[in-house]
């Protein structure tokens, strides 16, 4: 069932309720509303929350924020759908129900996270609630937590088990509900080394691209950016004269980073010089033919293939790994990586610090180790 959001404002024909303005993505842009279908922004007045009962409209005042309202009107939606279900509606005053607080974050989480944080956080509360037998929030003991856990080892990797726990955890905490489980009740995973990729396998790969193709890769491996920085990426966002390449938001299409922060890179100048010589079709660095943001994925094994590769040892994010992991070994301080990767905790770059195993450290080895057994190369 259907619930809508308006808001009471003044217009040149008095207070009337008007329909929000609803963004490409889902949100509701504060204190915009459409006026006569057109959108205006009315920062006085109250939301409300509109849904039809056989017939008979019903209204529901929700406070003057429109993330609020955003989550009442989704638990509402929550709400009739399960009524219309037949499902049992649990009397709030027995306990806060599990899912009419699960809507409601989720919807927050919608309003405030990208569509991708969304996601993860929909699938794993949706997990807990398909595991949980339990009505009410206050109901919840360490045994729905347990089994929480035995449902997911049965279905993912430890990684993933480990990630949706911990999104549940958020989620109950958000609640007020904590302390249930102890540290070694949590499921555990081995965190593997970020792979990269190996001088010769780099060579081949780009010996197997097109002109454009070089490019695009090479700005991936010289930035270390994300595959979304690199598709919502403009030339506004090339200095020539410095040499850097800024990841900053992309208001055209509603994109900000993952971590809402800009940075700004510095790149080899045959990078800048190749941007230089590349035709501008698009306000867009790597457009897809119809003039839009390109998804690359394909296009990466695509080349692998070409090349004579094993196409599923090569995706996007190994070129970012590979970028932090040679500047690191190169001697670059793990602050400044830090900063051009993005990273809000140094923690996150203190991953890509792996054991150097090129032949250069090989030689290393050698050469330290025959000073110890052969006595005539003191």
């Amino acid at each position: 069932m259907t619930v809508s959001v308006t808001k009471r404002v003044k217009t040149s024909n008095g207070l009337r309720y008007c329909k929000v303005v609803t963004a490409a993505n889902g949100r509701i842009p504060p204190d915009m509303v459409l006026v006569n279908g057109k959108a205006e922004r009315h920062t006085e007045g109250a939301y409300y929350i509109e849904w039809h009962v056989n017939g008979i409209r019903k209204r529901l005042s929700v406070g003057n924020n429109a993330t609020d309202a955003a989550a009442k009107q989704h638990k509402q939606e929550q709400l009739l759908n399960a009524c219309a279900a037949g499902l049992t509606v649990v009397d709030e005053k027995k306990g806060r129900s599990l899912v009419n607080a699960a809507a409601a974050y989720l919807a927050e989480i919608e309003a405030q996270k990208k569509p991708s944080t969304y996601k993860a956080y929909r699938t794993a509360i949706n997990y807990f609630l398909d595991s949980c037998p339990k009505q009410t929030l206050e109901e919840i003991d360490r045994s729905d937590l347990m089994n929480f856990i035995t449902f997911l080892r049965k279905r993912f990797a430890p990684y993933s088990v480990h990630h949706r726990f911990l999104i549940v955890m958020i989620f109950l905490k958000a609640q007020g509900i904590s302390g249930l489980v102890k540290k070694n009740d949590w499921p555990s995973y081995t965190e593997e080394e970020p792979e990269t990729y190996e001088h010769e396998g780099l060579q081949n790969f780009f010996a197997a691209c097109t002109a454009d193709e070089r490019l695009l890769f090479e700005f991936f491996l010289y930035t270390g950016m994300r595959d979304k920085e690199v598709a919502y990426a403009t030339w506004r966002s090339v200095n020539f004269a410095q040499g850097t390449i800024s990841v900053r938001p992309n208001a055209e299409y509603e994109w900000t980073s993952k971590t809402y922060k800009g940075r700004e890179i510095p790149v080899p100048q045959s990078l800048i010089a190749a941007l230089k010589a590349k035709k501008r079709t698009n306000d867009l660095l790597f457009p897809a033919a119809c003039g839009k943001p390109k998804a690359f994925f394909w296009v990466c094994r695509a080349i692998a293939k070409r090349a004579g590769l094993n196409k599923k040892d090569w995706w996007l994010h190994k070129f970012r790994a590979t970028f932090a992991t040679m500047h690191l070994w190169a001697g670059v301080d793990l602050r400044t990586v830090m900063s051009w990767m993005g990273h809000s905790d140094m923690t996150s770059t203190m991953r890509y610090l792996k054991p150097n195993r090129s032949d250069a450290v090989r030689t290393k080895v050698e050469n330290t180790f025959s000073l110890l057994t052969n006595p005539q190369s003191r």
